[in-house]
């Protein structure tokens, strides 16, 4: 199949969407309407949502949802929490929370006065840009927690600052180093070039702060981007890890680890949130469950957007 067969192809697959979420045709009607069969009509709406060419917001909110929230709130002393419902077993979590995180994120770039908006990286945040309808936003300033560039000069395929300012037209300041140094000494050393104190700086002052939160068991996000060896994995997992927020490591309580690669990590460290400066953390699935647990704990962060099973697992604990 050709390129432009599969623009075609697209191109049907939206317009069958957008008649049948938007429109609130049936199928059949569908079928009708752009002259096609009803399971060909049927199969286009599904190939808009799985190839993530519309997307879909929950409107109504489930009562278990609501219920998982108040008790996040109530426990963890969250300032903002949003409970998706699940997809069931073996489906991705983040189509589920992705458009409540957009709502969060749409909810501050509608603030009138300027703020500075610090974000992370990683696959729910991503998932969060990509779920964001365009707005122009440009008395905000964007900034990055740490930088997207691994030890041998690859970048990751999640970055999230360069493609939330193009959405939201707002300033924007991605971190100029590599998310690890070899050591410590080369880390001072980037850290005192201008340029670096300066975007550091503006992350520190964020007024409000979005993460993802990444799990330390062996498909740890730090590995599977490269920015770790599997080795040095699983002498950090033998040291107490049990999360990382913004490639910082936490133990199981929360609590930052004295450990040589933290030191060797260049970017800002996200410390406890306040209700005045939140910390949103982003994430879903059984793997999350530890990891995020530790970090609502210890009050790394105080808002959360995540799916039923995940709250419900957190809450269980």
């Amino acid at each position: 199949m050709t390129p432009d067969s599969d623009a075609s192809i697209d191109d049907q697959a939206a317009r069958a969407a957008w008649l049948y979420y938007v429109g609130g045709l049936t199928q059949d009607q569908i079928a009708s309407e752009m002259g096609l069969s009803r399971q060909r009509a049927q199969r286009l709406v599904s190939r808009a949502v799985g190839a993530g060419l519309i997307h879909v917001r929950l409107n109504h909110h489930l009562a278990r949802c609501v219920e998982l929230e108040a008790a996040l709130r109530e426990r963890f002393r969250l300032v903002r929490c949003r409970v998706m419902p699940g997809l069931g077993p073996g489906r991705d979590p983040v189509r589920s929370i992705a458009p409540a995180a957009a709502e969060e994120m749409e909810r501050v770039l509608a603030e009138r006065g300027s703020r500075v908006i610090a974000l992370g990286t990683g696959r729910a945040l991503r998932g969060m840009v990509d779920a964001l309808s365009p707005v122009e936003a440009p008395q905000h300033r964007l900034v990055s927690l740490l930088g997207n560039i691994a030890l041998d000069g690859s970048a990751s395929y999640f970055e999230v600052i360069m493609r939330l300012a193009e959405k939201v037209r707002a300033p924007h300041y991605p971190m100029p180093v590599p998310v690890l140094v070899d050591t410590v000494e080369e880390n001072l050393t980037l850290q005192s070039l201008g340029a670096v104190r300066k975007v550091r700086g503006l992350a520190q002052a964020a007024d409000v702060t979005f993460v993802g939160v990444g799990q330390m068991s062996d498909d740890a996000p730090l590995m599977t981007d490269g920015f770790l060896t599997l080795d040095e994995l699983h002498e950090i997992q033998r040291a107490g890890a049990a999360g990382e927020v913004a490639g910082w490591i936490y133990d199981g309580e929360g609590r930052y680890l004295d450990l040589a690669l933290n030191a060797r990590l260049t970017g800002v460290r996200v410390e406890i949130a306040t209700p005045e400066r939140p910390v949103i953390g982003i994430a879903a699935g059984a793997a999350k469950v530890v990891a995020l647990k530790a970090a609502l704990t210890s009050g790394i962060v105080n808002g959360l957007v995540t799916d039923e099973p995940t709250a419900a697992a957190v809450l269980a604990g």
